[in-house]
């Protein structure tokens, strides 16, 4: 094997690990739920993520300007809100599914620039399987409004995250992920507080949430930022797509959380729509450099 086959290799699965991590870290979290509420958890979760991440990058050594304060706050802001109303939605519904439904958000970013016929095959796929989600009356096992209403709040909050990210892309990345993580920690923490008191202050519950943190938090980004060094974009946004397919597995096997077939067949499209649109934008990007 040649040393560039196998720095995409070592690549892809640093991709695939910072997908299992963060699932990881987020069953783990679940379990947190009947003690402090999905609320407390979010704000030890980030709380602690944002001081993991600031010790590791030290984020200070960079001169931030004024307008680059403004892009990291409003990419802060859409990082706390989106994490604090995807771990209200799991509180109902499971974790494999609000992960589907969050995906519509950077989809719905990814599809708003593309043209081409083919991109209705993945407008049509994510919206057949955000309606297979979506709590009809009537309908078996149906999802939980409340919950599915979350996840969607969350899809917003990931879409606002991407654009905000992408204003602050000319900003260390190390510099962006940690201070982005205080100003969430200043919107997420507060409301834990207000939800869990004097319950977050638990030695017990403070060393597990540290380690959820450091799970979901620290060695995903660490992971992904090895990993788009050395992977072209789409193999990269490929790869990401079987987020929603590994929260459902390990929502499964961790928390017991069992899916129907329609449940499974609306993060297949979901999954597919992602993944069709990686690889198209990825494509149409190419041939816009390679025209005459």
């Amino acid at each position: 094997m040649s040393s560039s086959s196998r720095q995409v290799l070592i690549a892809t699965a640093a991709v695939l690990g910072s997908v299992a991590a963060l699932g990881l870290g987020t069953s783990f979290a679940k379990q947190l739920f009947p003690l402090i509420g999905a609320q407390g958890t979010s704000g030890l979760r980030v709380g602690f993520s944002a001081l993991v991440l600031t010790l590791i990058f030290r984020p200070w050594r960079w001169r931030l300007t004024r307008s680059d304060w403004r892009a990291v706050m409003q990419y802060g802001l859409a990082l706390g809100l989106m994490n604090l109303l995807f771990y209200m939605a799991i509180r109902t519904i499971p974790f494999g599914l609000a992960v589907a439904i969050e995906f519509t958000g950077p989809l719905a970013v990814a599809l708003m620039g593309m043209r081409r016929r083919l991109d209705a095959v993945w407008i049509a796929l994510a919206v057949v399987g955000l309606c297979l989600l979506l709590p009809w009356q009537g309908a078996d096992q149906a999802l939980d409004p409340s919950g599915v209403a979350y996840a969607l709040g969350a899809a917003v909050f990931w879409a606002a995250y991407i654009v905000y990210g992408k204003r602050a892309g000319t900003l260390p990345g190390g510099a962006v992920v940690a201070w982005g993580m205080c100003f969430a920690a200043l919107v997420v923490v507060p409301v834990g507080v207000w939800h869990a008191g004097p319950l977050l202050l638990d030695p017990g519950l403070l060393v597990f949430a540290l380690g959820v943190a450091i799970v979901s938090s620290a060695i995903p980004i660490s992971l992904e930022m090895f990993a788009l060094q050395r992977l072209p974009k789409e193999t990269f946004g490929v790869l990401t797509s079987t987020e929603p397919a590994m929260a459902a597995m390990l929502g499964w096997v961790l928390l017991h959380e069992r899916l129907t077939a329609f449940q499974w067949l609306a993060i297949a499209c979901v999954m597919a729509a992602s993944i069709g649109c990686a690889i198209t934008a990825s494509t149409g990007m190419r041939q816009r450099v390679e025209a005459p």
